[in-house]
């Protein structure tokens, strides 16, 4: 999943006065529709709804189509598999020992290519774009997860951009001591061995510290940052909702839905 690295510097959207867990919540609510039905009516409906309403809540078109690109890659190779190894049915438009082409594995093929977009456009646009601290706050506070477990994952979360400018660090010191780019995979080798040691080191002194400030107390814990639900969290339940029961209701009207446990 991609992880926005420093929401503060974008422009913000109607979206980010969404409560984070709010926002995990409707990327959850948005994949039941797609999750429960293999049809193109659905999973298109879901697509295009979800997309205008993500331009509607001020999401730049550059952005979205930045962040989808990835998925165009992806999202094919799934439709290939399914369209070659789908469960036949209608008519059969090619065969060879284990590959069957026919009019049921290309419709799920085609809804497979759909869900792979809805799915991963949400959980990149919701959940990827949220901050992770108040993404930590309202875990604790709203869904009452343990705070222990919630502070240390937010630490570790904000450690993940300093291995990738150890690694820079590294790659330039190898080459200030002649080293060079020769010898990939030994060099990818001792790199990485490298990498774990600051990694174990740095999450030695980082659980200390944590520590010594008293994270690790049993004692009830204040937040400096309330985190609470509001009118804009029911909106986009709200809207979610909408958009799930209009895929839905659409396929069943176009008898086109096809339920994940029918044969």
């Amino acid at each position: 999943m991609t992880v926005d690295p420093a929401p503060h510097l974008r422009q913000p959207t109607r979206l980010d006065r969404l409560n984070p867990v709010t926002r995990l919540a409707l990327a959850i609510l948005a994949s039941v529709p797609i999750l429960a039905t293999l049809d193109l009516v659905s999973a298109g409906t879901m697509l295009v709804c979800q997309l205008i309403a993500f331009l509607a809540c001020g999401v730049p078109a550059r952005r979205l189509a930045r962040r989808l690109a990835p998925l165009l890659l992806i999202a094919p190779i799934g439709a290939i598999s399914m369209a070659l190894y789908g469960k036949p049915g209608g008519r059969i438009w090619a065969h060879w020992w284990l590959l069957t082409v026919s009019d049921d594995s290309l419709v799920m093929a085609g809804a497979v290519f759909l869900r792979i977009l809805v799915l991963g456009t949400a959980a990149i646009v919701l959940v990827g774009g949220a901050d992770p601290t108040r993404m930590a706050d309202g875990m604790a506070q709203i869904v009452r997860l343990p705070e222990r477990f919630v502070l240390g994952t937010l630490a570790g979360v904000r450690m993940i951009g300093l291995f990738a400018e150890d690694w820079r660090t590294m790659t330039l010191a190898r080459r200030a001591r002649g080293l060079g780019d020769a010898g990939r995979v030994r060099r990818f080798a001792t790199m990485a061995f490298a990498l774990l040691v600051f990694a174990i080191r740095r999450g030695t002194k980082l659980a200390t510290a944590m520590e010594a400030r008293g994270f690790g107390g049993k004692q009830k814990r204040t937040w400096a940052r309330p985190s609470s639900l509001g009118l804009p969290d029911l909106v986009g339940l709200l809207v979610t909702l909408a958009i799930c029961a209009l895929s839905i209701g659409l396929a069943v009207r176009m008898g086109t839905f096809w339920f994940v446990g029918w044969s």
